[in-house]
């Protein structure tokens, strides 16, 4: 098998151009910003190993942003998340890490009414939730990422989003793993992993709805999910302890409650 380093780009799916990030070649673009910003609507940008420092702004365009691992591909921003997507009408990013590693109020990958897929990521160190989803016309997936050690939530979905979020590892946040807020927000939650996280491993909360099927939430600080009365869940709120793995956790499996952030002063 090829290193990383030399291990060439995946086929484009569009059949457009490959644009490469290296920032140690001088005959490709030592940014994925100036990439993305040269490429046509059918290209792709594949981005080298390597620890970059940038801010990606994507808005009302496809995006094919792929990394070559994220164990390998680090992308981290002083000033803001690293990443933003608006209006993303469709698209994939691949095997990068995101950091934010300012002081302010952002997340490492803010995604607002758009419908791309991610995909292998990290999202990490985020002064808010790592990952934040929000909008009406919010549809993105996210599959198999890591998100850690942030300061508030894992991923965090509200204002009418409607996420696809399966198999997605969230760990060691200071708050929850999966949070859900709002009216009209529904997330479907398969197969994720919410473990070690400083209070609860899934929140909904504020007439939030989600389908909830055979998650993990074990080793959290508090319950594995909890939640406010008026919250809908398929399937139904007495029979979520058996469609998903909810213990161990020293508070228990299940707790409904009117105030679910009484504890962080909320």
């Amino acid at each position: 098998m090829l290193p990383p380093s030399s291990a060439p780009p995946p086929p484009n799916p569009t059949g457009g151009k490959t644009l490469i990030v290296d920032a140690t070649d001088p005959g490709a673009y030592a940014r994925p910003s100036a990439a993305l910003k040269d490429a046509g609507p059918d290209d792709q940008v594949f981005i080298r190993p390597g620890r970059y420092e940038d801010k990606i702004f994507m808005t009302e365009r496809p995006i094919l942003l792929i990394g070559a691992g994220r164990d390998h591909v680090s992308l981290f921003s002083r000033r803001g998340g690293p990443l933003y997507l608006q209006r993303v009408p469709g698209g994939r990013i691949v095997g990068i890490t995101f950091r934010y590693v300012g002081s302010d109020q952002h997340s490492a990958i803010n995604i607002l009414d758009s419908t791309c897929t991610i995909t292998g990521c990290r999202a990490t160190e985020g002064i808010l939730s790592g990952v934040v989803i929000y909008g009406q016309d919010c549809r993105p997936t996210l599959i198999d990422n890591e998100v850690c050690h942030n300061r508030e939530s894992g991923i965090f979905s509200f204002a009418g989003a409607r996420p696809y979020l399966a198999q997605n590892e969230c760990y060691g946040n200071h708050h929850f793993g999966l949070a859900v807020r709002d009216p009209g927000t529904r997330p479907d939650l398969v197969r994720n992993i919410c473990r070690e996280n400083l209070l609860s491993g899934i929140l909904l909360f504020h007439h939030a709805e989600a389908l909830v099927l055979e998650n993990t939430c074990r080793d959290n600080m508090h319950w594995g999910l909890v939640t406010t009365p008026e919250c809908q869940t398929t399937p139904p709120r007495d029979q979520l302890a058996q469609a998903n793995t909810l213990e161990p956790n020293p508070r228990g499996a299940v707790m409904v409650t009117e105030q679910p952030l009484s504890e962080i002063g909320r």
